[in-house]
């Protein structure tokens, strides 16, 4: 058992967090840690490097995803770059080094990169003695993950493995665990029961349409090119806590949605485990957190518009896999889906590939490693 566990995320995307959660949770069920604290990372620097992490971001990939593509392209180079990054880090930082410096925690594990480099450059100095375990949260370790102090890296997949054994991480400090999710994602639920809760029909298609990710205008234009499809179907609409993207997509729907075609606009919503066992499809972009949910229910991911960097990699990886088709261009899309409909042999396959590609028990396996780990 650990005494003292820091889950480290950042709130640069919810992907980071959510998967700190995941973590979180499994360490309480197994009674692995007497005290566990999960912090936001960004909460404990100032104010502007606060903002440029996670707004700049935001509104990056929102307005100029070419740009952040570009960029991610550009800061992927293995251990170039790093002390001009970390200086910069350092700089802005101190108030998480203070932190952790009082807390003393036996053992760090950090979702996101920003505090994996810091801790590793207070180990570096011997200023901080703790063990670290690094869990990366795309399928993909681009190389801002890369550090020199660390006792376990946690990857989801084995090409991510063979990849960071090429870039000199030891294969004993490589765990292939998969991406950490909530464990209510991996309890099995019957589909029919779900349609039933969910006041859904039983027997048509049904696609989750997530709208984070997209801007008002987009998820608008999304919907509209669903209602082309051929096939009876349902949508599911999820719009988060955006109250005007609510009510712009429930006018849309009430403006054109044809009768074959059933939509069910909802806001914000702690049931997504619920939603996706009610589903067959999720449409959307395969952020590492919403593709590891969604490969566990057994979902086809029909991707539309991927982030360049990350998500465009994890849609290279479900393709390969065969769990995931790709619409580029949006006046297409309804007829993608309707080809895919047209074959329900092929759906079940991609379904059992998806099946076959899910870690549901991410987060407790990462925590059993580290329990061993630690008792030797």
């Amino acid at each position: 058992m650990f005494n003292n566990v820091l889950i480290l995320s950042a709130s640069a995307g919810a992907g980071h967090t959510r998967a700190a959660q995941a973590i979180e949770r499994a360490l309480v069920e197994m009674n692995a840690a007497r005290k566990v604290h999960h912090i936001d990372t960004l909460a404990y620097t100032n104010k502007l490097f606060r903002n440029l992490y996670a707004k700049a971001y935001i509104e990056m990939v929102n307005r100029m995803p070419d740009v952040f593509g570009w960029l991610y392209d550009q800061f992927d180079k293995p251990w170039k770059n790093e002390r001009r990054r970390l200086a910069f880090d350092k700089l802005n930082t101190r108030p998480f080094v203070k932190l952790l410096r009082d807390e003393q925690p036996d053992i760090t594990i950090c979702t996101h990169f920003l505090p994996a480099e810091i801790i590793s450059w207070l180990k570096a100095k011997a200023r901080l003695a703790t063990r670290q375990a690094i869990v990366v949260t795309d399928l993909d370790a681009h190389a801002m993950w890369l550090c020199h102090h660390y006792e376990q890296y946690f990857v989801a997949m084995d090409e991510t493995r063979a990849h960071l054994e090429k870039l000199g991480i030891p294969a004993d400090k490589i765990t292939v665990s998969g991406i950490p999710i909530d464990p209510a994602f991996a309890e099995p639920r019957d589909r029919r029961e779900m349609r039933l809760k969910h006041d859904l029909s039983e027997d048509r298609p049904t696609i989750l349409v997530s709208a984070g990710g997209f801007g008002t205008g987009a998820i608008n234009h999304l919907l509209t090119a669903l209602f082309d499809l051929k096939h009876p179907a349902q949508i599911v609409a999820v719009c988060g806590r955006n109250e005007e993207l609510k009510r712009e997509l429930d006018h849309a729907v009430a403006r054109a949605s044809p009768d074959h075609i059933a939509v069910k606009v909802i806001g914000f919503t702690n049931q997504m485990h619920e939603l996706m066992a009610a589903s067959d499809i999720v449409l959307g972009k395969p952020g590492g957190l919403t593709m590891s949910e969604a490969l566990t229910m057994g979902l086809i991911f029909v991707i539309v518009n991927p982030i360049p960097g990350q998500e465009e990699r994890n849609s290279d990886h479900l393709l390969e896999a065969g769990v995931a088709i790709r619409c580029n261009n949006l006046p297409v899309l309804a007829y993608k889906i309707d080809r895919l409909l047209d074959e329900p042999v092929r759906m079940a396959r991609m379904q059992e590939n998806a099946r076959r590609m899910a870690r549901p028990r991410a987060a407790f396996d990462i925590v059993n490693r580290l329990l061993a780990l630690n008792e030797g």
